[in-house]
């Protein structure tokens, strides 16, 4: 391993890449830490100090800059459901799926329109925030400037956080916005274990640990586990030289969305709490009573976000998976699947095969969601749920970011951590 890290090191390009990554996230990390010149840091602690359910799995994709309302308080979220709506807009308006199938610069027409997107619900969501505080923190939000200082300053700390995370994707290692996320996760899992270490419950503490380290394991299962379609190229002479005729397959990763359904679920269920805070910053009645069945902490709300993970997962694998592509491509090249006639019976069977993969990658999601949240309700104790998507989040990302530091090496004949 550490002959390893040593040979990252040798290669100038990925160790610049590593280094700029590694700058950029201490930067988000610094901004995540700056105070907002308009708040009490301590009040406004105290004032989430019992915030649980979407708003403390939010906290935590923030790395706790929400529950402070610091610089970085809102995060990447903006830009995780600006994607969202272009991704589901991409697929009901034909002339944007046009655009995206329009090679590189239809994919940065897109990318334009994400930003333009995340400007708009940045100012809609720092308006929410800033106007449902009010109630709370009159002093700090009483006048129409504050409040619109306050947007000012979220919306801008969440654009800076959107710029270093396409800056970390096109000149760092590994998705950008992917490893923000995972690097304010890791951050408040020391304060995690810390409370729920202060339960003293030694029993508790070992099922925990115990469950914890298998939810972990499979994990780097799933995101390991793939099906290989076995391919076979048909020999063909072109002049004198002959092609074809060798084997290879046709890899379906079993999680084929990654941590993105995760993300995109706890997005929608952080949406009407949001969008509550244009009027109220503590609903009372019904809608009271709804916002409390929505959080993940609730066995409503549980079942709500086990759903969605399945569904964002079949919605994804959806975007990024074309079987009849594939089928065609094959076909222009000579290859074929044993046992299947190339064209329309090819796409048939990837498409069966394909879906079948998927659901086991969207049950398998599900059951290491709500393992977690089992715990919780036996136990009574809270941020076990967000415990289980943080190492979701923290493992699918650091498995990603491995994968491509290891293809870096491998291209110059360097032996990778998987290979030691």
């Amino acid at each position: 391993m550490f002959s390893t890290i040593k040979n990252i090191f040798k290669i100038s390009d990925l160790r610049n890449r590593i280094l700029y990554t590694m700058g950029l996230l201490a930067l988000v990390r610094l901004g995540s830490l700056i105070p907002s010149p308009l708040m009490n840091a301590e009040a406004i602690k105290n004032y989430f100090s019992s915030a649980t359910g979407v708003l403390a799995l939010f906290d935590i994709m923030s790395g706790s800059a929400f529950s402070q309302m610091n610089l970085f308080a809102m995060g990447i979220t903006p830009y995780i459901n600006s994607s969202i709506i272009i991704s589901l807009l991409t697929v009901a308006i034909p002339k944007l799926e046009e655009i995206q199938k329009d090679g590189e610069s239809g994919r940065k027409k897109i990318a334009q329109y994400t930003r333009y997107l995340t400007i708009i619900l940045a100012l809609v969501q720092s308006f929410g925030i800033s106007f449902g505080l009010r109630s709370a923190f009159n002093t700090q939000f009483g006048t129409a400037w504050n409040v619109i200082c306050s947007m000012a300053i979220l919306t801008a700390g969440s654009m800076f956080t959107m710029w270093i995370g396409e800056a970390i994707t096109e000149k760092g290692i590994g998705n950008g916005i992917s490893l923000i996320i995972m690097v304010n996760v890791l951050s408040r899992v020391p304060s995690i274990i810390s409370t729920i270490g202060s339960y003293g419950n030694i029993l508790m503490d070992i099922v925990i640990i115990v469950v914890m380290l298998a939810v972990a394991a499979f994990v780097v299962v799933l995101e390991l586990a793939q099906l290989e379609i076995p391919v076979q190229y048909a020999k063909r002479m072109q002049g004198r030289k002959q092609y074809g005729g060798s084997s290879t397959f046709i890899p379906i990763k079993v999680n084929m969305a990654g941590v993105i359904p995760i993300i995109f679920a706890v997005s929608i269920m952080s949406m009407p709490q949001l969008i509550t805070g244009f009027f109220n910053s503590n609903p009372t009645g019904w809608w009271g009573t709804v916002l409390k069945a929505l959080s993940t902490s609730h066995p409503v709300g549980a079942v709500i976000y086990v759903v969605l993970i399945i569904f964002f997962t079949y919605f994804y694998a959806s975007i990024t998976y074309n079987p009849r592509e594939i089928s065609d491509n094959l076909k222009k090249n000579g290859g074929f699947i044993p046992g299947i006639r190339p064209g329309a019976p090819t796409t048939e069977y990837l498409e069966k095969r394909s879906k079948a993969v998927i659901t086991i990658g969207a049950i398998m999601l599900a059951i290491i969601a709500i393992f977690p949240i089992i715990l919780q309700f036996i136990f009574q104790v809270d941020n076990l749920s967000i415990s289980g998507s943080s190492m979701m989040i923290a493992i699918g990302v650091a498995l990603e970011t491995v994968k491509q530091i290891e293809s870096q090496m491998v291209m110059r004949h360097y032996k990778g951590f998987l290979s030691d």
